[in-house]
C-alpha cells in the first residue's frame, strides 16, 4: 500500500469516527452519572432528521445542528424523566427512544417530502463544507508531508474538528473540575453525593442533556456534514457501536478516541475492499464487506476488552433516603 492510499484509508477512517465519537462521549456523560442509554441511536437517528429537515428552510447549516442538538435533548429528557425521576427502567427507556426515533423520522419523512421518507437534496450553503487550511494545494505535491497535510489535516468539515477537540475537553472536564468530580461520585456512589448536599437528579439530569447535546452533534455530522440530506434509518447501528467503543475504552475519553477512530478505520477498510479481488478467494462480495466491520466490533469486544468494570451506580435508580 502507497502513502497516498494508506493517507485517503486514514481520511476516510477520520471521518467515519466522528458520528461514532459524538455518540460515545455522549454516553460516557450519561454512563459515568449512573444512567445507562442505549438510546444514543434513536437520539443520533432524530437529530439527523431535525438537522436535513431545517437546514435548507433557513439556508443555514448552523441553524440545523441547532435543531438537531433540541430534538435530541427533548429525547434525552425524555429518557431522563423516564429513569430519573419515575425510577424506570432505563434499558427499557432506551429501547423505546429507538424505536420511537425510527419509526417518527420515517413517517415524518414521507408526510412532509414525499420522497419515501428521505429529505430533499441540500444545497451547499446548508450544508457544513470542507475546511482547507492555509497552503494545503501549495503543499500538496511535497512527499509524504505534503500529502499528509493536504490531504488528512486539511479537508474536513467543521464538526470533525469539533469532535477531536470534544476529546480532550471531556477529559478536563470529567477529571479536573468540580462537575466531572461529582459526576463521577453520583455514578458510583450517589448516596455519598446526597449526603453532601448536592442534588443526585439534578447531577443527572445535566448529564443527560450534555449526552443530548453531543448526540445532536452525531446526528447533524451526518446528514448535513457527510451527506446531503436525511435517509430513513441512516445511523445504521452507530449508536449501538458507538456504545460498543464506549465499553470497549471502559468509560474513559481518550480510549473512547482510540476505540471509535479503530471502528472508524475497520469501517474505511471495508469500503476500500469492496469489489476488490483477494489472493486465492477472489471478489468478495459486498455484503459480506458491510457486515465486516460490526462483525469485527463484536469479535474486539469478545476476545480483546478484558473486564470492563461500569460505574457501581450504573442502571439502578436513586431513591433518597428519608
Amino acid at each position: 500500500m502507497d502513502i497516498q492510499t494508506l493517507v485517503l484509508v486514514l481520511d476516510s477512517a477520520i471521518r467515519l469516527s466522528v458520528p461514532l465519537l459524538f455518540a460515545a462521549l455522549a454516553g460516557l456523560y450519561s454512563e459515568r452519572s449512573g444512567i445507562f442509554d442505549i438510546g444514543l441511536e434513536g437520539k443520533m437517528l432524530m437529530a439527523a432528521f431535525a438537522a436535513a429537515a431545517v437546514a435548507p428552510l433557513t439556508g443555514s447549516a448552523w441553524v440545523g445542528l441547532l435543531a438537531a442538538i433540541l430534538a435530541s435533548v427533548f429525547l434525552a429528557l425524555v429518557h431522563g424523566y423516564a429513569s430519573i425521576t419515575q425510577r424506570g427502567n432505563q434499558i427499557v427507556s432506551g429501547v423505546a427512544i429507538n424505536f420511537l426515533a425510527g419509526g417518527l423520522t420515517a413517517f415524518l419523512g414521507q408526510a412532509w417530502f414525499h420522497q419515501g421518507g428521505n429529505t430533499p437534496p441540500l444545497p451547499a450553503e446548508a450544508r457544513f463544507t470542507v475546511l482547507n487550511w492555509p497552503f494545503a494545494s501549495l503543499l500538496r505535491d511535497v512527499p509524504i508531508v505534503g500529502t499528509v497535510y493536504s490531504d488528512l489535516l486539511s479537508g474536513h468539515h467543521l464538526l470533525v474538528y469539533a469532535a477531536f477537540v470534544a476529546v480532550p475537553l471531556t477529559w478536563w472536564l470529567v477529571y479536573h473540575t468540580r462537575f466531572g468530580l461529582r459526576l463521577r461520585a453520583v455514578g458510583e456512589n450517589p448516596a455519598a453525593v446526597d449526603t453532601a448536599g448536592i442534588s443526585v437528579p439534578w447531577l443527572r439530569y445535566r448529564a443527560v442533556i450534555i449526552c443530548g447535546v453531543l448526540c445532536g452533534f452525531a446526528g447533524a455530522s451526518l446528514s448535513i456534514a457527510q451527506s446531503a440530506g436525511f435517509v430513513p434509518y441512516m445511523t445504521a447501528g452507530k449508536g449501538f457501536i458507538a456504545l460498543a467503543a464506549l465499553i470497549f475504552a471502559k468509560w474513559r475519553p481518550w480510549p473512547v478516541l482510540g476505540a471509535c477512530f479503530l471502528f472508524g478505520l475497520l469501517d474505511a477498510g471495508a469500503i476500500r475492499l469492496q469489489g476488490v479481488a483477494l489472493p486465492l478467494i477472489g471478489p468478495v462480495p459486498v455484503p459480506f464487506m458491510q457486515a465486516l466491520p460490526y462483525v469485527l466490533t463484536v469479535v474486539l469486544l469478545a476476545g480483546f476488552i478484558g473486564k470492563a468494570v461500569a460505574p457501581k451506580a450504573g442502571g439502578i435508580p436513586y431513591v433518597k433516603e428519608r
